[in-house]
């Protein structure tokens, strides 16, 4: 009898070790691993090395996917029309943290939760995207780094390469925030510098290729903000302005190997650590979005492409390409 009774004590124990394992009481339990969920709006060269940066900085930070958190990564694979039903997988999925790749997806995560933090990998102006109250405070669920190129640096490289150039277009998406926030610098800026700049938008990549062309006629050089669509679409931009032996100075140092000729870029690695260093103190409890202001990578990397300028008979200043050999980018 005694020794049934012991049998039944050592049951119960069991029994009440497992009860409490499964119920996460007493600290018996191991932690529900947290979710980071990423959407991003396609596969891009610039949007992917944003993400390696984000991962990279995650497992630097603590946080290895598979280990002791889970990273949910969404691609609409450049169809806008995928994000919304991606970011509420997400949120339903009981993401801990959202990172959103490009001002789309962000949006998109934005409009599918007020209460789970939202960490911004790449939008030029926030508020202006309708995503913070203020870049200074954003006041609620989201925070983030910018995007925002380095405009003065570039207007004042085109002037460097093209100095008797009398006219330089402007392309851009007129429904990307982004692209139109950095348009309205580029016009005010150019103003102060004296540059003639000649502004033409796009709908969509459809219209690409004819707008560029009647661009090109105009123009004697090209800038490109930081522009999704265009990037997604650069090889037809790329192929009308060696048609008309015009160089292409974008915003990114990806469009630059894509066939601009030159640029100060916003590493796009650095976007990612950046991005990744933000959620990882959320995660760990060290920062609330409403009160982090957006972080913005001031100081742009210098990049040229040999084998671009060659191409179209442009001459390389000479300080310029010693400055990128040092600390940027050179494309032979």
């Amino acid at each position: 009898m005694k020794r049934m009774l012991t049998l039944i004590g050592l049951l119960v124990a069991f029994l009440g070790v497992a009860f409490f394992t499964d119920n996460g009481s007493h600290g018996l339990v191991t932690k529900k691993k947290p979710v980071v969920g990423v959407l991003t709006l396609m596969h891009h060269p610039a949007l992917d090395q944003i993400y390696k940066g984000f991962v990279h900085e995650l497992a630097k930070e603590g946080y290895h996917d598979g280990k002791n958190i889970t990273i949910e990564y969404q691609n609409a694979n450049g169809d806008q029309s995928n994000l919304k039903t991606m970011a509420n997988k997400l949120v339903n999925d009981n993401a801990t943290v959202l990172f959103g790749i490009t001002t789309p997806a962000s949006q998109a995560l934005a409009n599918s939760t007020t209460k789970i933090p939202i960490v911004l990998g790449a939008v030029t102006d926030p508020q202006k995207a309708g995503l913070v109250k203020n870049n200074k405070r954003p006041g609620g669920n989201i925070t983030g780094v910018s995007d925002q190129a380095p405009i003065l640096q570039q207007l004042k490289l085109v002037k460097r390469f093209m100095p008797h150039a009398k006219t330089i277009g402007i392309i851009y998406t007129s429904s990307d925030s982004s692209a139109v926030a950095e348009h309205a610098l580029f016009v005010k800026y150019a103003k102060k510098l004296g540059i003639t700049l000649k502004s033409y938008s796009i709908a969509n990549s459809n219209d690409l290729n004819q707008v560029s062309q009647t661009m090109l006629t105009e123009v004697d050089a090209v800038i490109v903000p930081t522009d999704n669509t265009i990037a997604g679409a650069m090889q037809t931009l790329v192929k009308n302005a060696n048609a008309a032996k015009k160089p292409i100075f974008p915003a990114v140092d990806t469009m630059v190997k894509q066939g601009g000729v030159a640029t100060y870029s916003i590493n796009q690695y650095k976007l990612g650590e950046a991005g990744g260093k933000i959620v990882a103190s959320i995660l760990k409890g060290k920062l609330k979005p409403a009160t982090t202001a957006i972080k913005y990578i001031r100081h742009g990397e210098p990049v040229v492409n040999l084998k671009q300028a060659k191409k179209l008979g442009i001459t390389v200043p000479k300080s310029f390409l010693k400055e990128a050999e040092k600390y940027g980018e050179v494309i032979k």
